[in-house]
């Protein structure tokens, strides 16, 4: 995959979770708990924050050309993320409903393991 692919892959990752996130955020805590019973609003809005951090992490250190480490980082942060997804939807939905955040989880695997720092090379002097 090429670096201009595995941006695009990114940016769309990182626009998925700004969304996922911004929703979870401002929608009111009833219509929240109404979708997913079994979770309190309060978890549902921290979920909300670390999605929105996470889509942030996914683009701007390497948009910034600083702490490039984080992207990886937040990559492996959001797995966590969609294995918790892929479960309350087992348990709440039919199961190809699963398929779409475990496609998503695996995406991020992916941007996790081609964004990890690689060796430093030392200059010969």
């Amino acid at each position: 995959m090429t670096n201009r692919s595995l941006w695009v892959l990114q940016i769309l990752l990182a626009l998925l979770f700004l969304f996922a996130g911004g929703v979870k955020l401002v929608m009111p805590i009833d219509a929240l708990t109404k979708q997913t019973p079994m979770l309190s609003g309060g978890f549902l809005r921290f979920i909300g924050v670390c999605e929105v951090l996470g889509g942030l992490g996914l683009i701007l250190p390497g948009l910034l050309h600083r702490q490039e480490w984080l992207t990886p980082l937040a990559a492996l942060c959001l797995v966590g993320i969609m294995i918790g997804a892929v479960t309350v939807t087992l348990m709440t939905s039919p199961v190809p409903m699963a398929v779409l955040p475990f496609a998503v989880a695996l995406l991020l695997v992916w941007v996790a393991v081609k964004r990890r720092p690689g060796p430093k090379t030392v200059a010969a002097t």
